[in-house]
């Protein structure tokens, strides 16, 4: 049974094999030619494995960062990684989180295909880890395995559909279309960034961030590789002059002089994003036509939702700025729980690079730079004090040095959590049957607004 879950795991965690999958099946189901359906899969699958590389480059890049920050201003707490908390998660938890993964999945098709929440979650491995949370905290609530398996595969499903519902409203914004959604685990996060961006745009006069006017002899900055890397040149010098010379050298940079290293890995940086950039438009080129073939034939009207640089194309300025405004949000969340005497959450800078870049798209697209800016700043201080309130809910968990770091793992593990805390195992099971109902709830208003609409509308005479 554990070797069929790993093989299982080997493929459905990696979302270039499920993007690719999706792309094969939509473009038979559209009954295209065995050399555009190979063509099509083929370019799918080594497009995401481009978008990878450029995320790993990227991430890379950042490590070193985050471990000179620590350095530079003798910060200790709690780390939000991701990788690292699903690691000691799997050691117990493993087969469950796998089954809860397999069993989502396919409740996240059936919601999909039976409600107006038409998103096919297509980001393998952050599905995974929210699995992983999922069996942690219903674990620690008491349940048997079975019932954790159970009531895990629903709350999964109905993640896998609600989170990508809570940013589509910016999504189409930022593409100008309703084809493709966002599926990422920096959902809530991203999408309270479209909330704030809405709030404060006011008459809605600040320009886009893509429109930055630069004089005649600093026209190079337009260009978003050449931008990017010296921003990050900047930022990577004065933290590491605060980290010291000898640091570096001795910790990290293997002797090559420090200013050098912080000068290529910076350099590094911007060619991640560049890859990253690359990657995207192969896959949008390629699996939005092929995903018709699913939303026409097999799951009518559906939508991929996609991992989170997909939306780094739209808007390459708002991608540096997010994540600066978000690392900034993270560093004065820092200082207040230094201030209230709590755990310290450490701004995390893989999270606030792939999440904070998003909110900075989303938050363009609603409220020009300004929009931009807040949004950002209000995500990167929602994925530090989420990560501390669940702390708690994760049981012996909570008490180790790393913590999940997205803000869908605070939104819907507190949610868990705090029915659990409310009234046990029956609070539990009780909400997640609500949530479910209020899934098909939703969709019979909305069939029935739609149906009144349409009635609504005047009748053309034939023309005489």
């Amino acid at each position: 049974m554990d070797a069929v879950l790993d093989v299982f795991l080997d493929i459905f965690t990696q979302p270039a094999v499920i993007v690719a999958l999706i792309a094969l099946i939509g473009l038979s189901a559209q009954s295209k030619s065995f050399s555009d359906v190979l063509k099509g899969t083929v370019r799918t699958l080594v497009g995401f494995l481009v978008l990878a590389a450029g995320a790993g480059v990227v991430v890379g890049a950042l490590n070193p960062f985050g471990e000179m920050f620590q350095t530079a201003f003798d910060v200790q707490g709690v780390v939000p990684n991701n990788e690292a908390i699903v690691a000691q998660a799997l050691l117990e938890y493993g087969s469950t989180a796998a089954l809860i993964f397999f069993f989502g999945m396919i409740v996240n098709i059936v919601l999909a295909a039976t409600t107006r929440f038409k998103y096919i979650y297509l980001s393998g491995h952050v599905a995974f880890y929210i699995a992983a949370m999922f069996a942690v905290i219903l674990s620690v609530a008491g349940f048997d395995t079975w019932a954790v398996i159970l009531w895990g595969s629903i709350a999964q499903g109905i993640y896998m559909v609600v989170s990508p519902a809570l940013v589509q409203p910016f999504m189409r914004q930022v593409t100008g279309t309703d084809d493709v959604a966002l599926g990422h685990t920096g959902g809530a996060g991203i999408a309270l960034s479209g909330w704030v961006a809405r709030l404060t745009r006011g008459k809605g006069t600040s320009k886009s961030t893509e429109d930055i006017t630069f004089p005649k002899g600093l026209g190079f900055l337009r260009d978003t590789t050449v931008i990017v890397a010296l921003s990050m040149a900047i930022i990577y010098v004065i933290v590491g002059v605060f980290a010291g010379a000898g640091y570096i050298e001795s910790e990290l940079s293997a002797g090559q002089n420090f200013i050098v290293y912080l000068l290529l890995q910076a350099a590094t940086f911007s060619a991640g994003v560049f890859i990253i950039l690359a990657g995207v438009r192969v896959v949008l080129a390629e699996i939005v036509p092929a995903f018709k073939g699913i939303s026409e034939k097999l799951v009518k009207n559906a939508k991929p939702a996609l991992d989170v640089p997909i939306v780094f194309t739209f808007a390459p300025n708002a991608v540096l700025i997010g994540f600066i405004a978000s690392f900034v949000g993270g560093i004065v969340g820092m200082l207040g729980m230094v201030a209230l005497g709590t755990a310290i959450i450490i701004p995390g800078v893989v999270a606030h690079f792939m999440t904070g870049a998003a909110s900075g798209v989303i938050g363009n697209a609603v409220g020009g730079r300004r929009g931009a800016v807040l949004g950002a700043f209000a995500n990167g201080v929602a994925i530090t004090f989420l990560p501390l309130f669940l702390l708690p809910v994760l049981g012996d968990m909570g008490l180790s040095n790393a913590t999940f770091s997205d803000a869908d793992y605070g939104v819907f593990g507190l949610a868990l959590g705090g029915l659990s805390s409310a009234g046990g195992q029956v609070a539990i099971i009780v909400g997640i049957l609500a949530s479910l109902v209020a899934l098909f709830v939703i969709t019979v208003v909305m069939r029935l607004r739609d149906n009144r609409r349409i009635a609504a509308q005047p009748v053309e005479e034939p023309a005489v």
